[in-house]
């Protein structure tokens, strides 16, 4: 992450201080992220990439292509957050022909988390594999069950939440605008 961080900001040539106006985060925060002193979470990272206008995996080295086949590889591709009970895995990553990644999430019990705003021309596919979870689209939660989903425009503020005692697990296929958002 630090080195995919240094490398969007020379490719960008924001300074942090630019860099800490488009993404939210902290000056300080993003100093020692890419200092390899603070691993950020995944809301941290999720305001990070889209400050960048790229997807959440770009910064998650975990893919590598041979001909049209993507093999995925397990482990490097997740990131988890106690504090936010939210479990966040690659399955495959962002794809610039198709302009899409999808992610599986799972959440822990008593898990809320908030998303900031994507892009305009964002959509959101949520599918739920396991267990019971709500989405917050247009400030109102809807409640999705296992074979259920949801697709919404994302460019607004959005959520996920699990208020049952059982972990919920769902893919989530993000669609980006068609412009050259980069991975």
């Amino acid at each position: 992450i630090a080195i995919s961080l240094k490398s969007l900001r020379r490719q960008f040539g924001w300074s942090l201080d630019k860099t800490a106006e488009k993404t939210g985060v902290s000056k300080a925060m993003l100093g020692q992220i890419e200092r390899g002193e603070s691993s950020p979470t995944i809301a941290t990272l999720w305001k990070i990439a889209g400050g960048f206008q790229v997807s959440f995996s770009s910064f998650i080295d975990m893919a590598q292509t041979s001909g049209e086949q993507i093999v995925v590889h397990s482990g490097s591709s997740e990131m988890s957050s106690t504090n936010e009970k939210i479990h966040v895995q690659v399955l495959f990553p962002f794809d610039q022909q198709l302009n899409c990644e999808i992610l599986i999430l799972e959440l822990w019990p008593g898990c809320e988390h908030h998303a900031a705003p994507h892009e305009i021309g964002v959509i959101e596919h949520v599918i739920v594999v396991e267990g019971a979870m709500e989405v917050l689209i247009n400030n109102q939660w809807s409640s999705l069950r296992k074979g259920e989903g949801i697709r919404f425009n994302a460019h607004q503020l959005h959520g996920y939440r699990n208020l049952t005692k059982k972990k919920a697990r769902f893919h989530n296929v993000i669609h980006y605008a068609r412009k050259n958002i980069g991975a």
